[in-house]
């Protein structure tokens, strides 16, 4: 048995997302700010009595709805806004025995089995009751209207702040599959069982299914002692000890009996720890030549009576030898925080698991796992270790009893451990832009719609890059490593509110950009791809026509019925094979249109026809490349001697016509070495020079697409928990 899916309403950033879990691990990943804590923070408001609700974890656009709520034309029981909660379990043979307070009737045959809890009024029509009767306690009069001290409540919203848990609680109602969709909404007019509320003690039904823990980001195996006035008894009293401690060192007779109960101490812990430290070298550290994790008994004088035990790294041998009792130990605050981090997350793993096994009572048969940012004081391959091996921490699973692992991250190395299907992809929806809502892409779609070879290039391209895609407010595809090198430079001088957000820049090169398409337009991310026309001589025998096009020979883009070479924009721009024709396409026309309902939000860049201008010669042209299209809009500032070290001077330029220069850059750049020119250019000193205008023209519509107008009126969120990663 185990969770197979759930979908929130009304929930913080969740307007409404169905998320399916991966039956073992489960990895979260999305820009700042996207909803990933949300999901998980949905867990605890509803299935841990302990948390309660706030009137912040509402939608924002909930909050309108309570201020323009008016009995007078509105319902109470249906138009005060909820919070939804549906949970789907797929239910094998061994746990049906369990759910029957959940099947929806004696011809159940096997379909998920779910359950919806809802935070709804307990009373409507005493809640608003109540309201009136806390405005009626206070009436300024028309002369005070205007002071700044405004008596509580100021309308629904502000009632609700401090009584929203004496006015809401949760209902639980039976889920029927087959009056739901695909995607288990249910259908027009379906009124699901009525279960019980909180109170009424439904909520153990659930409790029964399933325990959740959570397992919080940077933490730490030694915390560092309070200094406050809550130190217990114990504590201050070793303080005092210590401070005392040369008194008793002669004490001959305590020093023996402390020293004889740290040795049975350390067989005890020995046996204790054994299953735990084992397990933990699944983790692939301690290695052959890496400390080796002991627990001792650490009951001496100054602290016996604050602790009795803590971890002690044993070091290696000089010789080799293995570890023993006599190996030199540290104590745990001299290993690395990294290291000591992971330790710390493995041993909570395994308490969690222990603690579910050791439940009083009926066990319940699904166990699951959030863990918050597990990166966070790892490196890169302690991140890949953690995500490969977590799983296998745990011992193996009884018949019956099921765990999942759920993981949000911000960390490309962990996904560099995993394929497309466990990641389900958080993304701030698009389509309101008045309303801070996500969505939520199943990964797993994509990796089953998509064709294989195109599939199998992403997973190796994204793996080899470690690239933060999944992690950017917008990618920008480059043809090469040049248009990486300067991209940030070039935003930095022309759009440096662009700095603000997080970009992805990635090197695909002309011939595998468009192979991206399928997974921005599923991911919906804004998109800027920044390619070259890479024109060449049109083929003269139509039946190799497409032969030819891929590997005809370069020519300028000036050439007579010119056609493009470069994938990319064949794959985006197919009635346009012609440069003429690309050259004459408006900007408008340059932005793709996605399948679905988001669409345009790639954008594609290649070199336009600019002035140029070289003695009195005039005319427009447009470069083949970035260096051609660079050195024709700065002509005059590369042809100068002391720009010679980028390579684009030409000798005795200043003899020549407009045309002969063209022809002699175009040349010139086909054997150029590319990346000192970058590299050139980053180190000049002289920041005259312009950007080719193809790439400004593509920043400026990524400005215009992440950047809101400051006119646009924008409502307020709810602040976010401290520390959560809304």
């Amino acid at each position: 048995m185990h969770i197979k899916s759930f979908r929130v309403q009304n929930f913080r950033r969740l307007k409404n997302v169905r998320v399916d879990l991966d039956k073992e691990t489960t990895i979260f990943v999305g820009a700042n700010n996207s909803g990933k804590t949300s999901a998980t923070h949905v867990f605890q408001r509803f299935l841990d009595p302990k948390v309660r609700f706030q009137i912040y974890d509402f939608t924002a656009d909930c909050w309108d709805k309570f201020n323009r709520f008016d009995p007078t034309t509105s319902s109470a029981e249906t138009d005060l806004p909820k919070i939804y909660f549906d949970l789907w379990f797929e239910v094998d043979d061994d746990n049906v025995h369990r759910v029957l307070d959940l099947l929806p009737g004696l011809d159940w045959n096997g379909e998920p089995v779910g359950v919806r809890m809802v935070y709804e009024p307990r009373n409507p029509s005493s809640l608003v009751a109540n309201y009136h009767g806390a405005r009626k306690e206070w009436n300024l009069s028309e002369e005070k209207s205007e002071a700044t001290y405004k008596p509580w409540p100021q309308n629904l919203t502000d009632y609700l702040r401090k009584r929203l848990t004496n006015e809401y609680e949760t209902n639980y109602y039976v889920l029927d599959a087959r009056q739901c969709d695909a995607d288990l909404v249910p259908n027009p007019g379906y009124e699901p069982f009525h279960l019980g509320s909180n109170s009424s003690g439904a909520g153990a039904i659930v409790s029964a299914l399933i325990k959740v823990d959570f397992l919080n980001a940077q933490r730490h195996l030694t915390d560092s002692e309070s200094h406050g006035r809550a130190e217990d008894l114990s504590r201050r009293l070793s303080k005092y000890y210590q401070r005392n401690l040369q008194k008793f060192e002669a004490d001959l007779g305590a020093l023996s009996a402390i020293a004889d109960s740290e040795s049975a101490l350390n067989e005890h812990f020995a046996q204790a720890f054994e299953s735990i430290l084992k397990s933990i070298e699944h983790l692939g550290y301690p290695g052959t030549t890496n400390p080796s994790l002991m627990v001792r008994a650490s009951f001496n004088v100054q602290n016996v009576l604050s602790t009795s035990a803590r971890v002690h790294y044993a070091l290696p041998s000089i010789h080799g030898t293995p570890f023993s009792e006599s190996s030199p130990i540290l104590p745990d605050q001299y290993n690395g925080l990294g290291f000591k981090n992971l330790i710390y997350m493995a041993i909570e793993i395994l308490d969690f698991h222990h603690a579910w096994e050791d439940v009083e009572g009926q066990r319940p048969p699904v166990h699951l796992i959030m863990i918050e940012e597990p990166e966070a004081h790892l490196h890169a391959q302690l991140q890949q270790v953690f995500i490969r091996k977590v799983f296998e921490l745990l011992p193996g699973a009884k018949p019956g009893f099921h765990t999942q692992l759920v993981v949000t991250t911000h960390s490309s190395h962990i996904l560099y451990e995993r394929s497309f299907q466990p990641i389900r992809y958080f993304c701030r929806d698009k389509v309101t832009d008045s309303l801070h809502y996500s969505d939520v892409k199943n990964l797993s779609v994509f990796y089953h719609k998509e064709e294989e070879a195109t599939r199998d290039f992403l997973q190796q391209y994204l793996k080899l890059t470690h690239c933060d895609l999944f992690f950017a407010d917008a990618a920008v595809l480059v043809e090469g490593n040049v248009e990486r090198l300067l991209l940030p430079l070039i935003i930095e001088r022309n759009f440096p509110d662009l700095q603000k957000c997080h970009l992805t820049i990635l090197e695909v090169g002309g011939a595998f950009a468009h192979k991206f398409q399928e997974l921005l337009d599923f991911l919906e991310i804004t998109t800027l791809v920044i390619t070259d026309l890479d024109s060449v001589k049109p083929p003269q025998d139509k039946n190799a026509e497409k032969e030819d096009s891929e590997r005809g020979k370069a020519c300028r883009t000036t050439e007579s019925a010119a056609v493009t070479s470069n994938e990319a924009l064949k794959h985006w721009f197919p009635k346009f094979p012609l440069i003429d024709e690309l050259l004459n396409l408006p900007d408008s026309e340059k932005v793709v249109k996605g399948d679905g309902d988001h669409d345009r939000n790639i954008r594609i860049a290649y070199q336009t026809r600019r002035p140029a201008r070289w003695g009195a010669d005039v005319s427009e042209l447009a470069g083949r490349t970035l260096e051609e299209a660079f050195a024709l809009e700065n002509l005059a500032w590369t042809q100068e001697q002391s720009r010679k070290t980028l390579g684009l001077s030409i000798p005795a330029s200043g003899g020549l016509t407009l045309q002969a220069l063209h022809e002699a850059i175009f040349t010139r750049v086909r054997n150029l070495d590319k990346t000192r020119f970058a590299l050139g250019l980053i180190a000049e000193q002289d920041n005259t020079w312009k950007a080719p205008k193809y790439i400004l023209d593509g920043l400026g519509w990524l400005c215009d697409q992440l950047l809101p107008s400051p006119a646009a009126s924008v409502m307020p969120v709810p602040s976010p928990e401290p520390g959560g990663d809304e």
